[in-house]
């Protein structure tokens, strides 16, 4: 996980609006224009972003269509303390 972490918060464009959606995931459960508008995004960002972290199991998602709930995986929830060392590396 700790790779995948790296590679999809650091290694890439995007990395930084991902981070801020796990973030806000980890606070509550949010469906995509929540976030759009918590994190001030483009809600087309915000799927972009979204379909990613779901592909590499970081975010699970429950329900339908634009009522779809987005959530930390497990794997995620076990691995928050991981992200937030790679954040703070980031941020050092």
């Amino acid at each position: 996980m700790k790779k995948l972490l790296w590679w999809i918060i650091a290694g890439t464009k995007g990395g930084v609006n991902r981070a801020r959606i796990i973030e806000s995931l980890h606070q509550r459960p949010y469906n995509a224009h929540q976030l759009a508008e918590k994190l001030d995004l483009d809600y087309k960002t915000v799927r972009h972003h979204i379909k990613v972290l779901e592909q590499n199991r970081v975010i699970s998602s429950s329900g339908e269509k634009y009522g779809m709930m987005y959530f930390l995986s497990p794997q995620m929830e076990e691995s928050y303390d991981i992200f937030e060392d790679i954040l703070g590396q980031m941020n050092g």
